[in-house]
């Protein structure tokens, strides 16, 4: 049933509308606009030749994330963050790179370091995730093209891979949280599903209170119904076949 507390009007087990525009940036290899309601993310994939020194000699790839919220992207500014501070950007930007990762053959990927910028242009909960979905949109664009241009010899991607956020608002399971039912949250969790469906990364925290077995698997077949809606979204903008 359709909540009007719920922004969108929508009920406790729906997402808000997503949509996942590749092909948005010029000058990327490849890149995506993920859009989860009011919360934007830009994405965006650089592949360079060469692999970071500790990673020479291994005859494979890697995939590494930066994640950053541009200052406008919340109500009120967020001031800048400079390279060595952190905190939360680098546990995200960390989450971020483990999730590609999971579902990339980093030997079929050779001597080459993929960057994915995920930049938060607007901020209304959910920006991690949204962030995930988006990077392999724009990981999966960057690799295509350069399996084109016979860089590399052929796709070095396994699975897709997305995200979404739950949590336990006054005692009740929500999907994909916006920022007020995110801030007002007994319980959060944010879950990553390859489209195998094998799980890469499940964050759940008793922010105001502890939760049950039985809450957890709620929170997780919720999470997952919402995983099996953004993995079709992606395949419909790339196309992809494992």
């Amino acid at each position: 049933m359709p909540d009007p507390t719920r922004s969108f009007n929508r009920a406790n087990d729906q997402m808000r509308p997503v949509k996942l525009t590749r092909d948005v940036m010029k000058n990327a290899d490849g890149s995506c606009l993920a859009e989860f309601g009011d919360t934007r993310v830009l994405c965006t994939a650089t592949i360079e030749e060469g692999v970071p020194l500790w990673r020479r000699g291994a005859h494979a790839g890697w995939v590494t994330a930066e994640y950053a919220m541009l200052p406008a992207s919340t109500a009120r500014r967020t001031p800048r963050e400079q390279r060595g501070r952190k905190g939360r950007s680098m546990e995200i930007e960390r989450l971020i790179g483990r999730s590609l990762r999971a579902v990339t053959d980093m030997a079929l990927l050779g001597d080459y370091t993929v960057t994915v910028d995920c930049d938060v242009i607007q901020a209304d909960g959910g920006t991690r995730t949204a962030s995930i979905t988006g990077a392999w949109v724009a990981l999966h664009e960057a690799l295509m093209r350069a399996v084109e241009a016979d860089r590399i010899t052929r796709l070095p991607l396994a699975d897709q891979v997305a995200a979404v956020s739950m949590g336990l608002v006054d005692g009740v399971p929500l999907l994909d949280l916006d920022y007020r039912e995110d801030s007002a949250a007994d319980v959060d969790m944010n879950l990553v599903v390859a489209s195998d469906g094998r799980i890469v990364e499940i964050q759940g925290t008793g922010e105001r209170t502890s939760f049950s077995r039985a809450e957890l698997d709620a929170l997780l077949d919720m999470g997952e119904q919402g995983i099996e809606q953004l993995l079709k979204l992606q395949n419909d903008v790339t196309g992809f076949q494992a």
